[in-house]
């Protein structure tokens, strides 16, 4: 790797003065100078990492007791770093001392994941004691396992997702406390979750004034993650099944997938496409932070894999590629749940038996809570509902039960058990 290009590169971070316009998110509060472990900050593209890595720099700085000259930024998604390798490291350290006039106390790598054999280079530099380290990724499986075997217990790991709902409240200045639910201005909340359901919480996104101007974003997002984050990283030969496959799962969120039945869709088109090939594809999408997917509740494994998952968009905003919110309400409703579970990193399953339940909650080694999420309660589903979340609750010994609607809220008792009834917006508050 040329070494003048690298000397260009810390020029432009050392004499950048202006930050561009940050917003605050519901993240540790870290103390980098105390901080002896990594701290790597994984979650999909825009999603917000750059952002957070530029805060707690800028609140470095406004201790006045560093500066730039102590502070190494660098973005390995710059095409100028295209050929940088682990073994460029020793020259990018000994060009930032060239430049800057002293060793940098404080490392920043952004998009890790893009420089080959990343993991052993943090490795030998925490061995160092020397630097403070915070690394983004975009790729969840990259890190994890990375992670685990490279960099086991010096790590501490901080997922960074789209806005949350009180995050969204917080940008569009709709005041959500207790007060204010009680009086009028409860509807505001009301309308800003009904617009969250539909454009998700990417920042960007959510900035955009128009649907059309959200749209064509997210529209970006998604080829960038088909090409260039699963494409490009995986060298996947069979471009048409991959697109396939995530058409699917963008048009079919909050459903069962069926590798089977799928595979059997794809010999109909005249499409190859083993039931691995598919299981894989499936797991590219999930690493590249564009689906969650959930197994059917089991204790054992081997049901786990056999079952059919459920798939759910990481950001609702995706649906605006898709289809009519009007027509799929209740399926954004139930991905909302299941992203925010993702959020709170929850291990969640779903329950088949006679009747459905939409999410388990485990903890530990046993199921926790069961939820069951619709649209609302009438004549017609009320029923349905408690029961397919009380034959859950029965199935596994769980004393808690809830059923989250748009906008209902009550107690009441079936078969013996309290069911608490609650709006999903409130849920979401924590």
């Amino acid at each position: 790797m040329n070494s003048e290009i690298i000397k260009k590169i810390i020029a432009e971070w050392l004499g950048d003065k202006v930050f561009p316009p940050l917003i605050k998110r519901d993240a540790p509060d870290l103390v980098l100078e105390r901080a002896s472990e990594i701290i790597a900050v994984a979650g999909p593209r825009r999603a917000g990492k750059t952002c957070y890595m530029y805060q707690l720099i800028h609140d470095l700085l406004a201790q006045g007791n560093w500066s730039r000259e102590d502070i190494l930024f660098v973005d390995f998604e710059d095409y100028r770093l295209t050929d940088f390798t682990a073994a460029d490291t020793d020259t990018l350290l000994t060009a930032f001392q060239q430049v800057a006039g002293k060793a940098p106390t404080f490392l920043f790598f952004d998009e890790i994941q893009q420089m080959p054999g990343w993991s052993r280079v943090l490795r030998t530099l925490h061995n160092q004691n020397r630097y403070r380290i915070v690394v983004t990724g975009s790729n969840a499986g990259l890190l994890e396992r990375e992670m685990a075997t490279e960099l086991r217990g010096r790590c501490r790991n901080i997922l960074m997702m789209p806005f949350s709902f009180p995050e969204f409240l917080r940008f569009h200045g709709v005041p959500d406390d207790e007060r204010t639910l009680l009086t009028p201005a409860r509807g505001r909340v009301l309308k800003a979750f009904e617009q969250y359901l539909k454009e998700g919480g990417f920042p960007e996104v959510v900035k955009k004034e128009t649907v059309p101007e959200k749209r064509e974003l997210l529209q970006t997002y998604y080829r960038t993650i088909f090409y260039r984050d699963i494409l490009e990283r995986y060298n996947v030969k069979a471009k048409a099944v991959l697109e396939a496959v995530m058409h699917h799962s963008l048009n079919t969120f909050s459903d069962l997938f069926s590798i089977s039945m799928f595979e059997k869709e794809l010999k109909r088109h005249q499409l190859p496409g083993s039931k691995q090939t598919i299981s894989n594809y499936l797991g590219y999408l999930r690493e590249a932070f564009f689906v969650i997917a959930h197994d059917k509740f089991s204790y054992s494994p081997r049901q786990r894999i056999m079952n059919p998952k459920k798939i759910y968009l990481l950001d609702t905003g995706f649906s605006l590629l898709s289809t009519d919110f009007s027509e799929n309400r209740g399926k954004l409703l139930e991905n909302a749940v299941a992203v925010e579970m993702f959020r709170r990193q929850q291990e969640c399953f779903y329950y088949k038996g006679r009747r459905e339940c939409d999410f388990i909650i485990k903890e530990g080694t046993k199921p926790k809570a069961a939820i069951q999420v619709c649209w609302e309660l009438t004549p017609k589903n009320e029923t349905r509902e408690l029961r397919g979340l009380r034959e859950a609750m029965k199935a596994f010994a769980i004393e808690e039960g809830f059923i989250l609607t748009n906008d209902e809220e009550r107690e009441l008792t079936f078969e013996g058990a309290k069911i608490r009834i609650m709006p999903v917006w409130k849920w979401l508050r924590g």
